[in-house]
């Protein structure tokens, strides 16, 4: 069964959309999905460093990947018996992660080379992820559920794009409806 461009947009816009009417209105749902996700992910990837180990030369490669494969079975095991707790951390990590690119970005706002229009951009993106970081980091009980429901109304908002996208080429006929520059005879 071979699926067309737009059928394929089509089923990916509903999904999403669905996913995030989910995320939203159930944001708990979500983030025990995103520490279930965390889990299966740990899990998988201590089976492919035993898998790994078997294919390393020499006692060094073989014990660091068996070093991993427990580190990742413990992250998995961890995660499962103890989902608040790795929801708050995941909150944490994001909150750092938003704190240092938004020094980053206020940073290179003031760098040589870029139009005052780049420089005030990045200087609000970098003022904006600032704020987010420090908010999550003071409230991380709240910054989970922000988190989820944020990530429910990116997905409703990509879900919509995408079905507009599969309306726009089932319009068009399957073809990009943008104008080429004509060749010079």
């Amino acid at each position: 069964m071979r699926l067309s461009t737009n059928t394929g947009l089509m089923w990916r816009g509903i999904l999403a959309i669905v996913i995030g009417v989910v995320a939203v209105a159930w944001p708990g749902i979500t983030i025990n999905a995103f520490v279930l996700l965390f889990a299966v992910y740990a899990f998988f990837n201590a089976g492919l460093e035993l898998v790994l180990m078997t294919a390393a030369r020499g006692t060094g490669p073989v014990v660091g990947r068996l070093l991993l494969a427990v580190v990742n079975i413990a992250a998995g095991v961890l995660a499962i018996a103890w989902p608040g707790l790795t929801a708050l951390v995941l909150v944490i990590m994001v909150a750092a992660w938003a704190f240092v690119a938004g020094i980053a970005e206020v940073v290179l706002a003031f760098g040589r080379g870029e139009t005052a229009g780049q420089r005030a951009m990045l200087a609000l993106t970098g003022l904006v992820s600032l704020a987010f970081g420090v908010v999550l980091a003071l409230r991380p009980d709240i910054g989970a559920v922000v988190l989820a429901q944020v990530f429910g109304l990116f997905s409703i908002v990509s879900g919509v794009s995408a079905l507009v996208a599969a309306a726009n080429l089932k319009t068009h006929g399957g073809q990009s409806h943008t104008s080429t520059p004509a060749r010079a005879q």
